[in-house]
């Protein structure tokens, strides 16, 4: 009786040579390329997550609902990012710290101080206010409290680093003998306290009461400067 005909079994240098064939596929893809991927993954996570802890709150956000929102599997966030409070340090570098950042920066004052604390609230009221970072702003100062470790983090990076640019600014106004109340360097919050107050206001009152962050900034400088000369 016939013998069926087998099938050759596969030489192990052939097995290892299509084994090492799909290895080089996956190497083939630069890694600059697998970067820049992973990179842009990173952004629409943080994107995301902007959107829902705007919409949703810190607390109530999920990350069910940033991953489905980046067009992204739940697990892929955990290739990023650790945990809720890891996602929203993240986004705080990325969209608030730049601004500080480059606001604090500060020429040297070759102006009065007075110009030079206007110039910075001024740029502060127009990227913050009516924005998504005026936004998340508003989150810390409503969630902060229960989220201690969100508002330390958010302090060391971006407040403290606003008020030490202001009490040099202040110092430097008193030295100068253009501020006369030498005990606002102790209280440096004072001096933008009118960009806090604005985005605020827009967030809860604005609808009722629109409010002129300017004018109000100008006048708030009258008192602590004195008023500008006309002539």
């Amino acid at each position: 009786m016939a013998r069926k005909p087998t099938k050759a079994a596969t030489p192990p240098a052939v097995r290892a040579n299509a084994k090492d064939s799909a290895h080089a596929g996956n190497d083939a893809v630069p890694a600059s390329s697998r970067a820049t991927r992973a990179a842009e993954r990173r952004a629409a996570i943080v994107d995301a997550a902007m959107e829902e802890f705007i919409a949703r709150g810190f607390a109530a956000t999920r990350l069910d609902d940033i991953a489905k929102r980046a067009g992204v599997a739940k697990g892929t966030i955990y290739l990023h990012f650790k945990d809720k409070e890891s996602m929203f340090e993240e986004l705080v570098r990325t969209v608030i710290v730049p601004v500080v950042t480059r606001l604090t920066a500060l020429p040297p004052p070759a102006g009065s101080v007075r110009d030079l604390v206007e110039t910075f609230a001024s740029n502060f009221l127009k990227e913050v206010i009516g924005t998504r970072r005026g936004d998340l702003v508003r989150l810390i100062v409503a969630e902060g409290p229960r989220f201690p470790s969100v508002a330390d983090f958010y302090y060391r990076e971006v407040v403290s680093r606003g008020i030490a640019a202001m009490r040099s600014l202040i110092e430097l106004g008193i030295a100068r003998g253009e501020i006369r109340q030498k005990n606002l360097a102790h209280y440096p919050q004072i001096l933008v306290a009118p960009a806090m107050i604005a985005v605020i206001w827009q967030s809860l009152f604005a609808r009722h009461a629109p409010l002129d962050a300017q004018d109000m900034l100008r006048v708030h400088l009258d008192l602590i400067f004195g008023e500008r000369s006309t002539t």
